[in-house]
């Protein structure tokens, strides 16, 4: 699989870790790390600032092996999300777009874009309003929508997306799967939500698919999972597994970042 990952970027700045430490990642940026991993090929097309921070994100990046080609650096500061950790859990402060909160695809990235297998984006990465055009170009789309599909990014990318990707806390219930029909009515082929240790669940438009969890014999750190899940499950698509074996995928691929600290 060659993956096209857009959009968001993100250093979470540990406040009060060794006096402050900063850790590249964002939902796409995660991604395309953990599709390397798997043994596919992936690019992650998006802006950092000419900033410390940007550079430590370029850096970070390229040395995992993914494209970066298309990573552009802006005047201005790259997007950071400030985290303290607190008793083993990770406590989210502000959060700065920085030169994300203009971004927009070229139309020579989405011309570089249409050259992958499959393009994930999400909630924060500014180009769902181009996903119209990316499956005009014949691009199988994906979106992640984090635990906010009723926001107004997952909304306009929903009718023009293939994979929709969200998090629910509340397990598998009726109403759950309600939700889940309503957004597949809206346009995409497959509609998955990631339940945590609950597993996952696919409907196609005829049936539901539910899978479990791979269990993890040394739970580290949540962080990623989701990512994980993500593109495990979209490596195992594009490489031709059915449905039930994708899920498997995802779940072992985000067991395996349930291993240690920090997205990857």
């Amino acid at each position: 699989m060659k993956l096209a990952a857009v959009g968001s970027n993100c250093i979470d700045f540990y406040n009060n870790i060794d006096g402050g430490k900063a850790y590249p990642g964002g939902g796409p940026v995660n991604m395309a790390v953990y599709t390397l991993r798997l043994g596919g090929d992936a690019s992650y097309i998006g802006p950092v600032g000419d900033d410390v921070y940007g550079k430590i994100m370029l850096d970070a990046i390229a040395a995992k092996g993914v494209d970066t080609s298309h990573l552009h650096v802006k005047p201005g500061k790259t997007a950071v999300s400030q985290v303290e950790l607190i008793d083993g859990e990770r406590v989210f402060g502000d959060y700065e777009e920085g030169v994300l909160e203009t971004y927009t695809l070229s139309e020579e990235d989405m011309d570089f874009v249409c050259t992958h297998d499959v393009v994930i984006c999400d909630l924060w990465g500014k180009v769902e309003g181009q996903y119209k055009d990316l499956k005009a170009k014949g691009m199988v789309t994906a979106f992640d929508c984090a635990n906010r599909p009723e926001d107004e990014a997952s909304q306009v990318a929903m009718p023009y997306t293939d994979y929709l990707f969200f998090s629910s806390d509340d397990g598998d219930s009726p109403e759950l799967r309600e939700q889940i029909k309503a957004y597949h009515a809206r346009g995409p082929k497959l509609v998955i939500t990631m339940m945590g240790e609950d597993g996952s669940l696919c409907y196609d438009g005829k049936e539901f698919h539910k899978y479990g969890i791979v269990p993890c014999d040394n739970l580290v750190d949540t962080m990623g999972a989701g990512d994980s899940y993500i593109a495990g499950f979209l490596f195992g698509l594009v490489e031709g597994l059915s449905i039930e074996e994708a899920m498997h995928k995802g779940a072992a691929n985000a067991t395996e970042t349930l291993k240690y600290f920090g997205a990857w």
